[in-house]
Formats: structure tokens, sequence, C-alpha cells
């Protein structure tokens, strides 16, 4: 029996909280990782659908209920590293919705096992996403 496909992304309960905040005030969120401006390589939350992904961004799971996306060309950086979405106290210089409780969400990261490559969970690009992804 084959066992579920290893999450390319995770989530502490710390930043969970703060999505809870976050949603109370927002609704549905969603996480984008660009690797560009502002803060660099640091997640970027937003309201659901206030930032347009297209065929330059992939889809790399759900966390907490939130569409985790990331830059295509940051993605060829980071596709062997399981990404773990936690929250630290500090402001960040970015658009990000947790800027104004004091606290920027961050991404620790570690190489995936090789069993774990052989299983991952699957991609799509931000023009298939809506079309394929659960």
């Amino acid at each position: 029996m084959p066992s579920d496909p290893t999450p390319r992304v995770l989530i502490t309960s710390a930043a969970e909280a703060t999505i809870d905040l976050l949603r109370d005030e927002h609704g549905p969120l969603m996480f984008h990782q660009s690797g560009g401006c502002c803060d660099g390589s640091s997640p970027m939350c937003f309201a659901a659908g206030e930032f347009r992904v297209g065929a330059n961004d992939v889809w790399l799971g759900r966390i907490y209920g939130c569409d985790f996306f990331m830059s295509a060309s940051q993605f060829e950086y980071w596709k062997h590293t399981q990404l773990t979405v936690d929250v630290v106290k500090g402001r960040g210089a970015s658009f990000s919705l947790e800027i104004p409780l004091g606290v920027r969400f961050l991404i620790r990261s570690r190489m995936f096992t090789a069993e774990e490559a052989d299983n991952l969970t699957p991609v799509f690009d931000g023009d298939e996403y809506p079309n394929v992804a659960p």
C-alpha cells in the first residue's frame, strides 16, 4: 500500500495562530514566495486572490487551509527541500498581512531524504492550479 505523498510545505503551530488572527480580519488567505524584492525569499501572506498567480508561479501545496505558491525561478533552487512556514517577532519589509502584528513569516528548510524525494506531492504551475490542484 503506497504511503501518502511527502508534503513540500509544512507550518508551525505559531504560524497557524498568526493565520487565525489574520483570517478573522481578512478572510481566506494565500502565501506567495518570490525570492525577489522586499523581504527577498520570505513568504508573503495575502488575502486569497489578492496576488495573481500565473505560469511563472508554482503551487506547492496547502498549509492550514492556505494555498502556497512560489515563483518558478525560486522553486528551481528550493525544489529539493521541505519548507516549513514559521513566524518570529520583528517587522519585515514587505506587503505581507502579518506586518502590523509585529511579526513576520519566514521559511525554515531541510533537504528531502531519498525516500521522501521519490514520493513528493505534485506541483502545478499557476495557470494549471485552479483546474487540477485539490
